[in-house]
């Protein structure tokens, strides 16, 4: 069976099921997938410890320009659906868009979830004999269990789920000795961590094995392992300390070069570097079939072929929170790939019966925790989101309880993107919160900062974002405002980004001091950890409004389709 046969078989199952709306909850249709090929790979990716189902709304605002100007992953809404047939109202147009977000999500019901993963892996694994389930990191952090066991609950919860091979970003924040101690004593014979490019600082010796070579189905296959290269840059360096990283693609291409010459016939890169710099990669090293990509949560419905100077290497990016599952088959024969086929599988919990050991050991692993956990703080009128180039609303709240609880002129809050999604009328809990602050240097700080060096900063991280070079980009969003309007310009030069700052109406003075509360300093400093200041606040509130987004005024970028403000 080629591709395109394979596509009409699918067509008839997998994907005219996705797109029914009224698909009944818990039919199997949707996920039988027919087997093809004899190279079997399944990826997830930024799973960020949510263990259990979620609402996640995917971005409304992901700009891309120069080179990636509409072009995915950087397209959203009826943009998105366009580019890839997706039928509107549907649940693969809930799955991938933030369009009629409330309503579809009541509709659809939940994402993501470790027991229902589980059912789904073991499904797709049945009629793929010798199939592995790649990581590509973002897994230990992201909540508060993984927080308060120090990531132990998804070390346990990967291990049961099957996880194969995995690489790193976020885990790097639990510091480089409890690093080591997972990997060394959780993980050996179980899951192999692998990131070719992170080295001895003082010898240059590789920290862990950089690639693996596993027989599938009689096919020799190479994992190269492609850790976050920013980490020392976009999280605190003392985490880190005594490690280098970098994209260091010269390593990668010897590196693919080592592996071909050892016999391996399918060679594929487990990557976190984001989606414009796997892309980029892809045009510029040889020898890849396929780039898995994570850090940028881009949930990729089909793979992008990419052209290089010997051939074309396939870049998937696989979602964040639990969402998403991808499957690439490869088709090998007397050496050669002859065809190859992908699928990004959105994980409906109601449409996935949880598997019954996973569901108990996450049970075991909340029990310990689960009055902390469950403490109502607030209730929310509003949508608290997160995702998008600019403001989210839940990024919102934090900056106004931070404005409130320190009495500041401003807030700058951290432009991540993990963080789930709540719905009108639901209570935020303290889980609900800490899915939004579970990191290790959580302290919150007030600074006086003159107006000219409040620019500084947020022309600093829109370069960070709309760098033409995607090897310049570490793919956070911008940082988020709490009482601050002002302009950006994304495709103006470095430094020349931002204009017409306001507190309240009036200009920012280059020459006044202002007191700018934040948190998440990569610095060493000390202060309240963000979540019991933003609790405080929320206890004091009860009942959140539907907030007022700070979002700039984007200049110079009409008709792009990753903008849909």
């Amino acid at each position: 069976m080629d591709r395109r046969e394979f596509n009409k078989m699918l067509a008839l199952g997998l994907a005219a099921g996705l797109t029914l709306p009224g698909m009944a909850p818990g039919s199997r249709a949707a996920y039988d997938m027919p087997r093809f090929g004899n190279v079997h790979l399944l990826h997830m990716t930024d799973a960020h410890a949510q263990l259990l189902p979620v609402y996640y709304r995917e971005p409304q605002v992901n700009i891309g320009l120069h080179g990636a100007l509409n072009k995915a992953p950087h397209l959203v809404g009826e943009a998105l659906l366009g580019a890839f047939d997706i039928v509107p109202s549907s649940r693969e147009s809930h799955a991938f868009t933030y369009l009629d977000f409330v309503a579809a999500a009541e509709q659809y019901g939940r994402v993501g979830g470790f027991a229902h993963l589980t059912t789904l892996v073991k499904r797709i694994k049945a009629n793929r004999p010798g199939a592995l389930l790649l990581d590509g990191g973002d897994l230990w952090q992201g909540s508060a269990t993984s927080l308060w066991t120090r990531g132990q609950d998804m070390v346990d919860a990967s291990k049961l789920l099957g996880i194969d091979i995995m690489t790193g970003h976020w885990e790097f924040t639990l510091g480089t000795d409890r690093v080591l101690e997972i990997v060394e004593e959780d993980l050996d014979g179980h899951i192999e961590f692998l990131a070719h490019n992170i080295k001895d600082l003082d010898f240059g010796d590789p920290i862990f094995p950089g690639h693996t070579i596993r027989e599938m189905n009689g096919v020799p296959v190479a994992i190269i392992g492609q850790a976050f290269p920013y980490t020392p840059i976009a999280n605190p360096g003392y985490l880190t300390e005594g490690w280098t990283f970098g994209i260091q693609e010269r390593e990668l291409q010897n590196k693919i070069d080592a592996v071909r010459a050892d016999g391996a016939q399918v060679v594929v890169l487990l990557s976190h570097n984001g989606a414009d710099t796997d892309i980029k990669l892809a045009s510029r090293v040889t020898g890849l079939d396929a780039i898995l990509g994570g850090h940028t949560h881009d949930a990729i419905p089909r793979a992008i072929e990419v052209k290089n100077s010997q051939g074309m290497t396939l870049v998937t990016n696989a979602g964040s929170n639990g969402k998403f599952l991808g499957v690439l088959d490869f088709d090998v024969r007397d050496g050669k790939i002859k065809d190859w086929f992908y699928q990004l599988l959105p994980v409906f919990a109601d449409m996935l019966p949880p598997d019954q050991e996973m569901a108990q050991l996450i049970t075991d692993i909340r029990a310990p925790y689960e009055a902390k956990l469950s403490e109502v703080l607030a209730t929310t009128e509003g949508l608290l989101y997160r995702r998008g180039n600019f403001n989210g609303s839940f990024d919102q709240l934090i900056c106004n309880a931070l404005i409130d609880e320190l009495d500041a002129d401003l807030s700058l809050s951290p432009g991540f993107r993990w963080g789930t999604t709540l719905l009108p009328g639901d209570s935020i809990t303290m889980e609900d919160l800490m899915s939004q602050v579970a990191i290790t240097y959580p302290a919150v700080t007030l600074t006086e900062m003159k107006g000219d060096f409040l620019k500084v900063v947020l022309e600093d991280v829109a370069d960070n974002l709309f760098n033409p070079d995607p090897y310049y980009q570490q793919g956070g969003d911008m940082v988020r405002v709490g009482g601050l309007d002002y302009s950006i310009a994304p495709m103006a030069d470095a430094g020349n980004r931002i204009s017409t700052m306001a507190l309240a109406g009036r200009d920012v003075d280059p020459s006044r001091t202002y007191k700018v509360a934040g948190w998440a300093s990569v610095q060493q400093v000390e202060g309240e950890p963000v979540w019991d200041v933003v609790a405080r606040w929320l206890r004091s509130k009860k009942t959140i409004d539907t907030l007022q987004v700070n979002q700039p005024t984007v200049l110079g970028v009409a008709d792009n389709a990753g903008l849909a403000l």
